[in-house]
């Protein structure tokens, strides 16, 4: 096929790959940037579409960061892939604070003791919901009893908490992120237009510069 990778990835390279980019993290943030940048839309449309992609970062669905920042978008009448490419604001290197931000906040505000429902780590009540997916799922098949403890307490402990956490800092974040972005965006496309305006010019002048030399020669 003409868009297959000729060098296969094994899962270990994939997985390297998506906690630390070949280029580097800083390197990636630059391209990402730079494509933002130099999307065809007003500045305004592409800066509500970072604010749709930062602010779907600090959402529990993970696996659905595009859907999510995708539909945000299309509701505010933002830039989707301005959307689709902020979303990169949330990576292995940002998860984790975004994450412990979302879930002390969101136990703050539901009146929880965030401390004391730490008892079990956030990988093993992941682990535990995930369990009880597969266990229930197969339960439908050899009539065993399904049991939903596992998931009822990463509901109650993890989901819903970051849920309800992660919307004031995800929209101071999101928010601050569109005011930044939104000059800069101007900026470069204000540039953009008249490097393009002068080199128009110049192929002009260039053009005209010919033509008359070669009516000169006749």
């Amino acid at each position: 096929m003409v868009f297959k990778r000729r060098d296969k990835r094994s899962a270990l390279r994939i997985a390297g790959d998506f906690l630390y980019p070949r280029g580097g993290w800083r390197r990636a943030f630059q391209y990402v940037r730079h494509r933002v940048h130099r999307l065809p839309d007003s500045p305004e449309r592409i800066a509500r579409g970072i604010w749709a992609g930062v602010f779907t970062t600090f959402t529990p669905f993970y696996g659905l960061h595009f859907l999510v920042a995708a539909v945000i978008a299309r509701v505010m009448q933002g830039n989707l892939l301005a959307a689709l490419m902020a979303t990169f604001f949330g990576n292995p290197l940002t998860y984790v604070p975004i994450g412990l931000i979302a879930l002390e906040t969101g136990h703050w505000l539901l009146g929880h003791d965030f401390d004391e429902r730490h008892h079990r780590s956030f990988v093993g009540k992941f682990a535990d919901a995930g369990r009880d997916l597969k266990d229930n799922f197969v339960a439908l098949f050899n009539g065993q009893p399904r049991d939903w403890h596992g998931l009822s307490v990463f509901y109650d402990e993890v989901f819903f908490p970051y849920l309800v956490g992660g919307v004031v800092p995800g929209v101071i974040a999101a928010t601050i992120s569109f005011y930044l972005s939104l000059p800069l965006i101007r900026a470069y496309q204000h540039r953009r237009k008249g490097a393009i305006k002068a080199k128009f010019e110049a192929l002009k002048k260039k053009a005209a510069a010919k033509a008359d030399a070669k009516r000169k020669a006749e």
